[in-house]
């Protein structure tokens, strides 16, 4: 592999930790790479797919967290809700 792919891979690589301090999904960090980046997502896909790999037990952590925090705001969404059309009846 050249200087140049390595400084590439290095590069996605530095954007996808970018994206995990955002708490994005793979595909959320696909998009915004592709987007703001003009990275392929099948680039950044590959790449996240080989963090993956080599940091098995911190992607597992990071995926449940990030669905944990999805049910907890989820359920926040539904509390709220129930408040709102309670308070509108009174």
């Amino acid at each position: 592999m050249g200087d140049s792919s390595a400084s590439y891979i290095n590069l996605v690589q530095h954007l996808i930790e970018e994206c995990l301090i955002f708490n994005m999904s793979k595909e959320e960090c696909m998009e915004a790479l592709s987007k703001h980046a003009n990275i392929k997502p099948v680039i950044t896909s590959t790449v996240w797919d080989e963090l993956e790999k080599e940091n098995k037990e911190f992607f597992e952590a990071y995926i449940k967290g990030r669905d944990q925090r999805a049910t907890e705001i989820e359920k926040r969404q539904r509390i709220q809700k129930k408040l709102n059309t309670f308070s509108s009846t009174q």
